[in-house]
C-alpha cells in the first residue's frame, strides 16, 4: 500500500504569500507546491496532487485561494479535493485572516500573532488578537466541513506590517509551520529525510 503522503496546507495564494511560503518552506526543510500558488488557484486538485507524489519527501506545502469569493471557489474546490484524497494525509492548514465580508469563518485551534505569540484565539489581517475563536478569511468557511487535525490561525502572510516579510526570513508563517510539524509528530521523520 502507498505510503500516504503528508502535507500543509496555506488558505493564501497571492504573489507576497507565495514568497512568504516559498521561504518558510525552506526554513522547515519542506517542499512547496509553487504552481499551487494563484489568485485564485490556477490548477485542479487532481494537478496538485500529482505534484505532491511528484515532491522528494515531505512535509509538502500547498496553497488554495479563492480570491475573496465568498460563495465555494477554486481554492476551496482544491481544499476539498485534497482533504478527501486517499493517498494525502492532512496535517494541518494555515487559515489565513482577510477583511472578506459574508463569510462565516472558521474556529482555530490556535494562532500566532504578528509578534510570534502562539495565542488561543483568532487574529485578523494584520496578525492582531481579535478576542475571538473564529478567524475570517475568503478560503476558510469549508474547513469546518471536515476534520481537520490541527487550523492555525494567522494574519496576511508576507505581509504584517513588514513582520512577516520574506527579507527577514517569513518567521511568522514559518513558526505557523513549524508548530504543526511539532505538534503532529513528523519532525523526526522529516529531519531524517533532509539528512
Amino acid at each position: 500500500m502507498e505510503k500516504k503522503r503528508k502535507i500543509i496546507i496555506v488558505t493564501d495564494g497571492d504573489g507576497f504569500a507565495k514568497r512568504a511560503v516559498e521561504t518558510a518552506t525552506t526554513n522547515i526543510g519542506g517542499r512547496c507546491i509553487s504552481s499551487s500558488a494563484g489568485n485564485p488557484t490556477p490548477i485542479r486538485g487532481k494537478e496538485i496532487v500529482n505534484f505532491i507524489k511528484q515532491a522528494k519527501h515531505d512535509p509538502v506545502v500547498v496553497m488554495v485561494d479563492d480570491r475573496g469569493h465568498n460563495r465555494t471557489g477554486k481554492g476551496e474546490e482544491a481544499l476539498e479535493y485534497l482533504v478527501n484524497h486517499r493517498d494525502i494525509e492532512v496535517l494541518g492548514v494555515i487559515a489565513v485572516a482577510s477583511n472578506t465580508h459574508y463569510v462565516n469563518g472558521v474556529d482555530v485551534d490556535f494562532s500566532i500573532t504578528s509578534d510570534g505569540e502562539i495565542i488561543d484565539g483568532a487574529v485578523n489581517k494584520s496578525g492582531e488578537k481579535t478576542n475571538e475563536k473564529t478567524l475570517f478569511g475568503d478560503t476558510v468557511d469549508v474547513l469546518s466541513e471536515y476534520s481537520i487535525p490541527l487550523i492555525v490561525g494567522i494574519g496576511d502572510i508576507g505581509k504584517m506590517d513588514g513582520k512577516d516579510d520574506c527579507e527577514i526570513g517569513a518567521p511568522i508563517i514559518t513558526k505557523a509551520m513549524e508548530e504543526i510539524i511539532t505538534r503532529r509528530g513528523s519532525k523526526n521523520e522529516t529531519l531524517k529525510k533532509n539528512k
